[in-house]
Protein backbone atom coordinates (compact mmCIF):
# COMPACT_ATOMS: atom_id res chain seq x y z
CA UNK A 1 0.00 0.00 0.00
CA UNK A 2 1.52 3.48 -0.65
CA UNK A 3 1.90 6.29 1.92
CA UNK A 4 -0.74 8.45 1.38
CA UNK A 5 0.45 12.27 1.22
CA UNK A 6 -2.13 15.20 2.04
CA UNK A 7 -1.71 18.17 -0.07
CA UNK A 8 -2.38 21.23 1.24
CA UNK A 9 -2.42 25.02 0.37
CA UNK A 10 -0.34 26.91 2.96
CA UNK A 11 1.65 30.17 3.37
CA UNK A 12 5.73 31.04 3.29
CA UNK A 13 5.21 31.80 7.36
CA UNK A 14 4.20 27.92 8.33
CA UNK A 15 1.13 29.37 10.47
CA UNK A 16 -0.87 26.17 9.82
CA UNK A 17 -3.74 28.02 11.56
CA UNK A 18 -6.95 27.51 9.30
CA UNK A 19 -8.23 25.63 7.04
CA UNK A 20 -7.01 22.33 5.30
CA UNK A 21 -3.32 24.15 7.00
CA UNK A 22 -4.83 23.47 10.07
CA UNK A 23 -5.98 19.94 9.57
CA UNK A 24 -2.57 19.21 7.87
CA UNK A 25 -0.86 20.10 11.14
CA UNK A 26 -3.67 18.51 13.41
CA UNK A 27 -3.66 15.36 11.80
CA UNK A 28 -1.09 14.90 8.83
CA UNK A 29 1.76 15.93 11.07
CA UNK A 30 2.55 19.38 8.90
CA UNK A 31 5.50 21.18 10.58
CA UNK A 32 4.45 24.83 12.02
CA UNK A 33 6.64 27.08 11.00
CA UNK A 34 7.39 25.48 7.55
CA UNK A 35 5.77 26.73 4.51
CA UNK A 36 6.30 24.16 1.81
CA UNK A 37 7.19 20.36 0.41
CA UNK A 38 7.08 17.06 2.49
CA UNK A 39 5.98 17.20 6.26
CA UNK A 40 5.23 14.34 7.81
CA UNK A 41 2.53 12.72 5.97
CA UNK A 42 1.56 16.12 4.07
CA UNK A 43 3.05 18.24 1.49
CA UNK A 44 2.19 22.08 1.57
CA UNK A 45 1.68 24.01 -1.52
CA UNK A 46 1.68 28.14 -0.91
CA UNK A 47 -0.86 29.98 -1.72
CA UNK A 48 -0.15 33.42 0.31
CA UNK A 49 3.28 34.52 1.39
CA UNK A 50 4.56 35.56 4.90
CA UNK A 51 2.59 38.35 5.84
CA UNK A 52 -0.79 36.18 5.15
CA UNK A 53 -1.47 37.79 1.82
CA UNK A 54 -2.40 35.78 -1.36
CA UNK A 55 -0.04 34.89 -3.58
CA UNK A 56 -0.38 35.97 -7.45
CA UNK A 57 -1.31 32.63 -9.68
CA UNK A 58 2.28 33.09 -11.47
CA UNK A 59 4.01 31.96 -7.83
CA UNK A 60 1.37 29.74 -7.14
CA UNK A 61 2.16 27.90 -9.99
CA UNK A 62 6.23 27.63 -9.47
CA UNK A 63 5.11 25.44 -5.98
CA UNK A 64 2.34 23.52 -7.89
CA UNK A 65 5.52 22.82 -10.39
CA UNK A 66 7.57 21.87 -7.66
CA UNK A 67 5.44 19.74 -6.42
CA UNK A 68 4.52 17.87 -9.76
CA UNK A 69 8.11 17.24 -9.99
CA UNK A 70 7.98 15.73 -6.37
CA UNK A 71 5.17 13.64 -6.91
CA UNK A 72 6.65 12.11 -10.26
CA UNK A 73 9.91 11.68 -8.39
CA UNK A 74 7.43 9.57 -5.70
CA UNK A 75 6.10 7.06 -7.19
CA UNK A 76 5.55 4.89 -4.38
CA UNK A 77 3.37 7.78 -2.89
CA UNK A 78 -0.07 9.01 -2.91
CA UNK A 79 -0.79 12.59 -2.78
CA UNK A 80 -4.69 13.18 -1.66
CA UNK A 81 -4.88 16.90 -3.25
CA UNK A 82 -6.91 19.20 -1.63
CA UNK A 83 -8.39 22.09 -3.33
CA UNK A 84 -5.60 24.57 -2.76
CA UNK A 85 -5.91 28.18 -3.59
CA UNK A 86 -9.79 28.23 -3.56
CA UNK A 87 -10.23 28.25 0.56
CA UNK A 88 -8.51 31.08 2.29
CA UNK A 89 -6.45 32.33 -0.83
CA UNK A 90 -9.94 33.39 -2.45
CA UNK A 91 -9.20 32.12 -6.11
CA UNK A 92 -12.09 30.00 -8.21
CA UNK A 93 -11.09 26.59 -9.33
CA UNK A 94 -10.74 27.92 -13.19
CA UNK A 95 -7.33 29.47 -11.91
CA UNK A 96 -5.92 26.76 -10.06
CA UNK A 97 -7.12 23.47 -11.49
CA UNK A 98 -5.07 23.92 -15.07
CA UNK A 99 -2.07 24.30 -13.01
CA UNK A 100 -2.59 20.71 -12.06
CA UNK A 101 -3.47 19.34 -15.74
CA UNK A 102 0.02 17.09 -16.03
CA UNK A 103 -0.46 16.18 -12.79
CA UNK A 104 1.13 11.77 -12.35
CA UNK A 105 -0.98 9.29 -11.94
CA UNK A 106 0.05 9.05 -7.92
CA UNK A 107 -1.91 12.08 -7.32
CA UNK A 108 -5.89 12.20 -6.11
CA UNK A 109 -7.43 15.74 -7.63
CA UNK A 110 -10.34 17.07 -6.48
CA UNK A 111 -13.78 15.67 -8.41
CA UNK A 112 -13.87 18.99 -10.08
CA UNK A 113 -10.38 19.58 -11.31
CA UNK A 114 -10.34 16.36 -12.96
CA UNK A 115 -11.75 17.72 -16.00
CA UNK A 116 -8.72 19.93 -16.15
CA UNK A 117 -6.28 16.87 -16.78
CA UNK A 118 -7.45 15.73 -20.20
CA UNK A 119 -8.12 19.05 -21.60
CA UNK A 120 -5.24 21.65 -20.08
CA UNK A 121 -2.21 19.91 -20.81
CA UNK A 122 -1.12 22.95 -23.08
CA UNK A 123 -1.22 25.47 -19.64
Amino acid sequence: MKDEIFVFGSNLAGRHGKGAALTAYKTYGAVYGQGHGLQGKSYAIPTKDEQIKTLPLQKIKKYVDQFIKFARLNPDMRFKVTAIGTGLAGYDEVDIAPMFSEAPDNCILPVGWRNYKQTSAHI
